[in-house]
């Protein structure tokens, strides 16, 4: 009564035209009501878009009134503390500052290629104690059988390139894609020479059946001796084990189905901190892919079951670029290419994936608007 509408008037602010049968829906009512919609990636508009284009049917596509501000990471969270610190006697202390400045990040060039691998080291070092720190816990309350132990990273070598993959277990972030083909994936962790570990971490929500049975595989591989324990799972995930992750691996895996991750930011916190980024073409990293800083697949369109192509486009990176540039070394032992790629992945990402960018970008575009048209009414 206070709106002056009727039931049926109101229920049908919620009501999707295409659908009408469906009901009031909570997504329509909030569409047609703001006066701004958002986005949280440049893909995720584009999607969003196409999926809602029914609520403004006299408009073209690309004018439905959808803007997008792309997700951005605290980088004094996630940061590890020795590249705050390398940041601070390189870039000058006032750098968190401008830190969406993209100029003052061209100064990571000059830090020594030596001193940012040891960085990179001692992260690396310093997750796979904590890994170990969790298993000897669990050995002395728990007494669990010496398999489990191997199963969850009791055999993991700091010399060895390091795949991690950590976030919700559930369907379409898929998991256990790199499992696609067991007799691949099986040689290319095992290769005597060139070995790859790939450490897995999440949960599944309690109600996700599926992403706890994917969950449950995945433990199943880790145990699986044919692996010779290059494959870990460990248990309590959370911020901490989250943080030691992003710090500590080579290569952040992302590969959910497209076009279904809105966003995503583990590859932002990863890539901030020169753990490189290997994903499929979805989420931010449509736009934070520049060709050097890290790796993309699943860039073509497939109209069915696209698991078995993007298996093997992975295992082709992974085979022929990855692996090959992270065991190239110079005289000191050095991955010189690599170390290139971290410093552009430090470069390009942090300025454009920061915070700091995000809020100016929700100021410019919508909270000044706002407060301009702001007007008070009394209900």
């Amino acid at each position: 009564e206070k709106l002056n509408m009727s039931r049926e008037e109101f229920l049908g602010l919620g009501t999707n035209p295409d659908d009408p049968s469906s009901g009031f829906n909570m997504t329509v009512f909030a569409l047609k009501m703001c006066n701004y919609r958002n986005a949280v990636s440049k893909k995720h508009q584009e999607v969003t878009k196409k999926i809602w284009h029914s609520l403004w049917k006299d408009l073209p596509e690309e004018q439905v009134p959808i803007d997008y501000v792309t997700n951005g990471v605290h980088l004094p969270t996630w940061l590890a503390e020795e590249n705050i610190k390398l940041y601070d006697s390189n870039l000058g202390e006032e750098w968190l500052d401008i830190q969406d400045d993209k100029r003052i990040w061209e100064l990571i060039d000059k830090i020594s290629d030596d001193e940012l691998w040891e960085i990179k080291k001692l992260n690396k070092i310093r997750l796979f104690n904590y890994v170990r720190e969790i298993v000897r816990k669990r050995w002395i309350e728990d007494r669990v059988d010496p398999t489990v132990a191997i199963a969850e990273g009791l055999l993991l070598d700091s010399d060895v390139l390091t795949i991690g993959f950590a976030r919700r277990f559930t369907g379409y972030k898929r998991p256990d894609l790199i499992f696609y083909s067991l007799e691949r994936i099986r040689k290319i962790v095992t290769d005597k020479r060139k070995p790859v570990q790939i450490i897995f971490a999440g949960k599944a929500h309690p109600a996700d059946l599926e992403g706890k049975r994917i969950l449950q595989k995945i433990f199943q591989y880790a145990h699986d001796p044919s692996f010779s324990g290059r494959i870990a799972f460990v248990e309590d995930y959370g911020e901490f084990l989250a943080k030691h992750m992003v710090h500590g691996v080579d290569v952040w895996l992302n590969n959910p189905l497209p076009p279904l991750e809105a966003s995503g930011t583990s590859g932002m916190k990863a890539g901030i901190n020169g753990t490189i980024h290997l994903s499929v073409a979805d989420g931010w990293w449509v736009e934070g892919y520049n060709g050097k800083n890290g790796w993309i697949f699943g860039q073509n369109e497939v109209e069915r079951d696209r698991n078995k192509q993007d298996a093997e486009e992975l295992y082709s990176i992974l085979e022929n670029q990855v692996i090959p540039l992270y065991y190239k070394r110079d005289e000191n032992n050095l991955p010189k290419d690599w170390i290139k790629m971290m410093k552009e992945s430090i470069k390009s990402i942090t300025a454009q994936f920061g915070a700091r960018r995000m809020m100016k970008e929700y100021y410019g575009k919508f909270y000044l608007p706002i407060t301009k048209n702001l007007k008070t009414i009394n209900l």
